[in-house]
């Protein structure tokens, strides 16, 4: 099984980067798209890491930000043929909303036109390799910055509550990936969900955790931080970490986590066997 990403915050080698987040992912059955950042980025990167990328057969969309959706509609004008799993609530009008501004972040509603979308309510089996869920309990530790993201129904602002976020399982063998956007419900509740519906935790977590920052972290932010590191130990998977994670959150779990927390950049491949 091979995992490349394609765009991210960071990068290495000559691949571009930008505020998004994009996977290719070859398993046994399956070529897959998980996201597609927030332009056509991850074409050009998609060229450089000698990834075909009409050669793939299943896209997943995390959840319903730009920043994951932005390159979509121009994967499916190369590739009109793979199948799109995307959240039925994914259309909201989503907003990143502060007293100095209102920023759309929401999805082009285009996509919701293409043909090849599937519209999943709840938990699909796609097959004995890729399985999708939903539906979290949001009990522990949510991301803090969810605050500021709100939906807009009419002309009311009300709090994101993130149903539009979908967590893909992919099994090889009797290995087993889980693989989330920005974790937007909190990646210790996706854990608990994940652990309620499969009996145990799985052997990799591939995520951003939304934890980025422009200002310093306060004492609680801090603490939220190493309670989160905390309980992923306890999980004993290994985790690959980036885009919305942040660099200061990072290196706060590194230091406790050690190699069990790695991190993944535009460029960076992963071979599981």
């Amino acid at each position: 099984m091979k995992i490349i990403n394609l765009v991210e915050d960071t990068t290495i080698g000559d691949c571009l980067n930008e505020h998004g987040l994009s996977f290719y992912i070859e398993t046994e059955k399956h070529k897959l798209l998980v996201d597609s950042g927030a332009t056509d980025m991850f074409l050009h990167n998609a060229d450089i890491l000698g990834v075909d990328l009409t050669q793939v057969d299943t896209f997943v969309l995390s959840h319903g930000h730009y920043d994951h959706a932005g390159g979509l509609t121009a994967f499916a004008k190369i590739n009109p043929n793979a199948k799109i799993y995307l959240k039925d609530s994914v259309g909201g009008d989503y907003y990143h909303l502060l007293p100095e501004c209102e920023k759309y972040i929401g999805i082009d509603k285009e996509i919701l036109q293409l043909p090849q979308i599937i519209k999943v309510k709840e938990n699909v089996q796609i097959d004995d390799e890729l399985f999708l869920f939903s539906n979290f309990n949001r009990k522990r530790y949510p991301a803090w910055s969810n605050q500021e993201l709100k939906q807009k129904i009419g002309n009311t602002y009300i709090q994101d509550d993130f149903a539009h976020e979908q967590c893909l399982v992919i099994s090889q063998g009797k290995q087993r990936i889980l693989m989330s956007g920005c974790a937007h419900n909190g990646i210790l509740s996706i854990l608990d969900r994940y652990l309620e519906l499969l009996g145990a935790y799985p052997d990799t977590v591939i995520s951003g955790f939304h934890m980025m920052k422009k200002s310093d972290y306060t004492e609680e932010e801090v603490d939220y931080i190493r309670q989160t590191a905390h309980e992923l130990m306890k999980t004993k998977a290994l985790f690959y970490t980036g885009h919305c994670t942040g660099q200061k959150a990072f290196a706060i779990m590194k230091e406790m986590m050690g190699e069990q927390l790695q991190e993944f950049h535009s460029g960076s491949e992963l071979e599981m066997k």
